[in-house]
């Protein structure tokens, strides 16, 4: 019953889709309960007797007053009977009791101030997109309330029962709750520690030292909020010109962060999955990593297995190839949760992205698989045939009622044994490693700039503050742009790269040495540049002219014929082929612009994949690349899609490589 009803809710959504958004006009949509045209202050206040105590904390703080404001606002009102539990359960006798900063937290905890306003029929299950002001995600799910004819009932991280949802107001919504959003200020690995069903990974965590890696939450040297092109009073204060559909250049509002947050993300075999191995305790789950870190890595084996915080340890690399340095809501991991049905060839290839982990040389890719989008790690087969079955990662109405999130992080229970193993390096990852550029640093998604569906506003990057990425020359920019179901680029998202830039980032690792293209998935224009690319400070061949459309003799793009008969399928090969004597592809054919299955970015002649280089990549090396504008003109831009690095195993096999 359970999987039905989430079914219905689902389609429910996709056929709504955006259409909740609010415009802070008189055309505001109605109440559920009755129609309205207040604030969302106004609204608390017309609601009084049920939600006087939280009015009453608001007040004490700045909020009550933001509520007031132009804005989109996604709030989650405690009810009374919310703060009686609450109240009873620290001992405050008066909502005047609560010390200030505690209401200033509970009050930042329930208010998603953003660039729209999330109702149910946004999201029903699943992460909302943006984070509340308390700097953490609010992760919605349903159950059925069998004793009341199977009725719906929504939940907020879990625990906060949603009594009544998408109260339409002139800035936003607003959702009542009959109890706390749980919130913790203790970090990752303290949180993990007080879980009774994940001890042996807890303990597994803390022997190797990596918990001391998941304790970092806040940068202090970041310039304060006011510094450096931001203001509390216009976050959006400087205009970055980027290519609209009509092939003009508009300019595109773009914000920098307030404060950068290091964040991090685990995921644990609950202790009842480890007892099915016949592991039982610490020891035994030391006894199994070496076994299987033996084997994937021989020229370390029996050199480090007492030395559990070297990071070559059997243990350590077991427990840190869980472990991520961003924030990874369930929902989000793969892209955008709209898009999954409508932007996707699911009967091609399993919608996918790939991570690096915490473990040195250790990547994981996910895929969602079925119409639920179910999510694995390191699955191998399509949709629901498989060779490989992989790790199912549990969502969070499947996950008892723990807190899985803290102040620095979250995590998820998986439903089977993580490791990289042997046939993970060798089978699992044999394939083309695609890397959605927003996924290359984890400041992209600890800043909340990934995963923002239908923002057109771009978040920027302050040099010297990303993660894995140097940035320099005049004027040199580094944005992400909202994900928009109308871009023509992968996940409907990209970089935007200014200016007359040098950028350098590294490389994610290869999970085994071998001989590989490296490739840029970009878009064209004529306000793009020409850029030079080197691996590891040696040139990647002659400037890549992003000006250039597919359909240049240099580069020999030509539409696909039908592909119906054999003749057909012959001639686009050949097409395909004569592109890379000139060292360029065609986009996939898995992504839908606009999610017209006609319009595929294979189709496009300004989608294009340009291979950078061919060479042997070491596993246990790192290595860089980088980015130099060679036009000294400041307009001029690189719009970074996505990053591959393909096998020779894969572009070079018998069969050909897949155009997806």
């Amino acid at each position: 019953m359970k999987t039905k009803i989430h079914q219905i809710i689902c389609a429910v959504a996709i056929v709504l889709g955006f259409t909740a958004c609010v415009d802070n006009d008189s055309d505001v949509p109605e109440n559920r309960y009755s129609s309205t045209k207040v604030t969302a202050a106004g609204f608390l206040e017309q609601n009084e007797d049920k939600l006087s105590d939280f009015i009453t904390m608001l007040k004490r703080t700045p909020y009550f007053a933001l509520l007031s404001t132009y804005g989109d606002f996604t709030v989650f009102a405690p009810n009374n009977e919310a703060f009686d539990k609450f109240m009873q359960t620290h001992g405050y006798p008066t909502i005047e009791a609560i010390p200030q900063p505690v209401c200033d937290t509970l009050a930042r905890t329930h208010i998603i101030k953003g660039e729209k306003a999330y109702f149910t029929t946004d999201i029903s299950e699943g992460t909302i997109q943006e984070m509340s002001m308390a700097d953490t995600y609010i992760e919605l799910s349903v159950d059925i309330d069998e004793a009341n004819n199977n009725a719906l009932i929504h939940y907020a991280n879990k625990t906060a029962r949603i009594v009544q949802f998408d109260d339409s107001v002139t800035n936003g919504v607003v959702h009542i709750v009959s109890s706390m959003i749980p919130r913790t200020s203790d970090k990752l690995p303290d949180i993990i520690a007080l879980d009774s069903t994940v001890t042996i990974f807890s303990q597994a965590l803390f022997l190797t030292g990596m918990a001391d890696s998941l304790m970092a939450y806040i940068d202090e040297t970041y310039p304060e909020w006011g510094a450096d092109k931001t203001s509390q009073d216009s976050i959006y204060t400087d205009n970055i010109k980027v290519a609209c559909l009509s092939g003009d250049l508009t300019e595109v509002p773009a914000r920098w962060p307030e404060k950068r947050l290091f964040k991090f993300t685990a995921f644990i075999e609950p202790d009842s999955v480890y007892k099915r191995y016949g592991i039982n305790n610490l020891d035994d789950l030391i006894a199994y990593t070496k076994k299987i870190y033996d084997d994937s890595y021989p020229e370390d084996a029996g050199l480090y297995d007492d030395d559990f915080k070297n990071r070559k340890n059997p243990l350590n690399r077991f427990v840190s190839y869980h472990l991520f340095d961003r924030i990874m809501p369930y929902s989000d991991i793969i892209m955008s949760q709209d898009f999954f049905s409508s932007h996707w060839e699911k009967k091609k290839a399993d919608p996918e992205e790939i991570y690096e982990t915490l473990s040195p040389g250790g990547i994981v890719r996910f895929c969602t698989v079925g119409n639920d989008n179910e999510l694995y790690m390191n699955r191998k087969g399509l949709n629901t045939n498989y060779s490989i079955r992989g790790v199912r990662v549990m969502k969070a109405q499947d996950s008892g009622t723990s807190l899985q999130q803290a102040l620095n992080g979250m995590y998820h229970y998986i439903d089977d044994i993580l490791a990289f193993s042997k046939e993970v390096r060798e089978d699992v990852l044999n394939c083309r490693l695609r890397f959605d550029a927003n996924v290359l640093s984890p400041d992209f998604q600890n800043s909340g700039a990934r995963g923002r569906v239908g923002v057109q506003k771009i978040i920027a990057f302050r040099p010297g503050f990303i993660k894995n990425w140097t940035v320099m020359g005049e004027a040199a920019f580094v944005g992400l742009h909202g994900d928009g179901p109308w871009w023509s680029s992968y996940k409907g998202n990209a970089m935007n790269i200014n200016g007359i830039f040098d950028v350098t980032f590294k490389l994610p690792p290869v999970p085994k040495s071998g001989t590989y293209e490296i490739r840029t998935g970009y878009t064209v224009g004529n306000e793009r540049g020409v850029v030079q690319f080197y691996l590891n400070g040696v040139p990647c061949d002659i400037p890549v002219d992003l000006r250039i459309y597919g359909g240049d003799p240099t580069i020999g793009w030509v539409a696909d014929a039908s592909d119906e008969t054999t003749e057909d399928k012959n001639l686009n090969k050949a097409i395909d082929k004569a592109m890379r004597n000139h060292g360029y592809m065609k986009g996939m054919d898995t992504w839908y612009q606009g999610g017209d299955k006609a319009n595929s970015l294979r189709s496009h002649s300004h989608n294009l994949r340009k291979i950078l280089a061919t060479v042997y990549l070491d596993a246990n090396q790192t290595y860089y690349l980088r980015a130099r504008q060679v036009l000294k003109d400041r307009r001029c831009y690189w719009n970074f899609d996505y990053l591959e690095l393909c096998p020779k195993s894969v572009y070079d096999s018998p069969q050909g490589e897949d155009q997806h």
